[in-house]
């Protein structure tokens, strides 16, 4: 057996007539940058999630940069992010010129740790700094415990940016990620659950002044018109064609978040008896972006990767390195307690094959690799 991590084959030949159809409709327009499929996918996403305004930009990274210069962080100002996540998330806070504070995280569901936020924004202000925002992750498409995080960000003065790169479109008690925070973001990168065919993000927010300065911001601080600048911006205008084809895989979105959690729970009644399986929180619905278990030691997830490759079964980790040891990051602040479950999970964790055209057969073979 060899097959792949994600299978986007599957889902293209599924979908090939109504993308063909989508793509040539913008060739006959021709308007390639912010067509006005742009605008009919942001209305469409902000109507999925529940939130009054949906802009899309050019990748997830940026959408991340563009909500932090929105809500004007700024040198002197600290930001708090899980150690525990990929790069990205860390990355657009120097960027701006603010400081990045690592957190630790949960061990059962792998976000943010309240009482971990707690003590970095406590050592924050004995550095000097002022706690502007969070960054919570919904790691591997389950949303963070914005009930606890928010309250601790609303107690000192900071807003709240939901990083849902992963996990945008999940169930968390009654809501929607993406209108989870005062400004959340996602990523349209390929793999991810809902990818295009190239790159791209979207800011997502119930503030009408914050939605109009993204606007801006995106296109370079354009004022009243393309050659009034109003403030220093980015350019990160979407692409139409992805824009494009992003409409015709949001059809089938709801759906195929259905067949992931069928794929999920074949996976955990199955390997749960040997290995330590996700957790999902009473009220949550994780979206499986990634299907991630827990080995007891990073010899025994070599061991299982071995297995999985003998067999043709692609595995990943997610993350080997946390982000507080990596080179660029090492100088940065911590939560002074340290982050020993970031540090542990970076050994202990391994994804397998997530996606919703997984046939039942298939994820046997996967089973029976990964039990040995």
């Amino acid at each position: 057996m060899s097959l792949p991590f994600i299978d986007l084959a599957a889902q293209q030949a599924r979908l090939r007539p109504a993308l063909d159809a989508a793509i040539a409709r913008v060739l006959d327009h021709g308007q390639y940058v912010m067509g006005k499929e742009v605008r009919e996918l942001e209305e469409k996403l902000a109507a999925f999630c529940g939130v009054r305004h949906c802009l899309a930009c050019a990748n997830g990274t940026d959408a991340l940069q563009l909500a932090l210069m929105a809500l004007g962080v700024k040198a002197g100002d600290a930001v708090f992010v899980p150690s525990f996540t990929f790069a990205a998330t860390a990355e657009v806070v120097p960027l701006v010129g603010a400081t990045p504070i690592f957190v630790d995280v949960l061990p059962d569901t792998f976000n943010i740790d309240p009482e971990s936020l707690k003590r970095a924004v406590g050592h924050a202000r004995e550095i000097g700094l002022d706690p502007a925002c969070v960054i919570p992750v919904d790691l591997f498409g389950l949303s963070a415990d914005y009930d606890a995080l928010t309250p601790i960000a609303r107690e000192n003065g900071m807003k709240v940016i939901g990083d849902s790169a992963q996990g945008w479109g999940g169930e968390y008690k009654g809501r929607i990620a993406g209108a989870l925070a005062d400004i959340s973001t996602t990523s349209f990168f390929p793999a991810k659950p809902l990818g295009c065919y190239g790159d791209g993000g979207a800011v997502f927010t119930d503030d009408d002044e914050l939605a109009a300065l993204v606007d801006s911001l995106r296109q370079h601080g354009m004022g009243k018109d393309r050659y009034d600048y109003a403030r220093i911006g980015i350019n990160s205008r979407m692409d139409t064609l992805q824009a494009a084809i992003l409409i015709e895989k949001l059809s089938i979105y709801a759906d195929e978040i259905e067949a992931r959690q069928e794929v999920a729970r074949r996976y955990s009644e199955s390997l749960s008896s040997r290995y330590e399986t996700p957790f999902i929180p009473d009220g949550l619905k994780s979206i499986w972006a990634q299907y991630t278990i827990k080995v007891t030691s990073p010899a025994e997830r070599e061991a299982l990767q071995a297995r999985c490759r003998e067999a043709g079964v692609p595995t990943a980790v997610y993350y080997p390195i946390p982000l507080h040891v990596q080179d660029a990051y090492a100088g940065f602040p911590r939560d002074p307690a340290g982050l020993p479950v970031t540090e542990d999970l970076a050994g202990r964790v391994v994804s397998l094959p997530m996606h919703p055209y997984l046939a039942s057969q298939v994820q046997d073979g996967i089973i029976a690799a990964v039990l040995g």
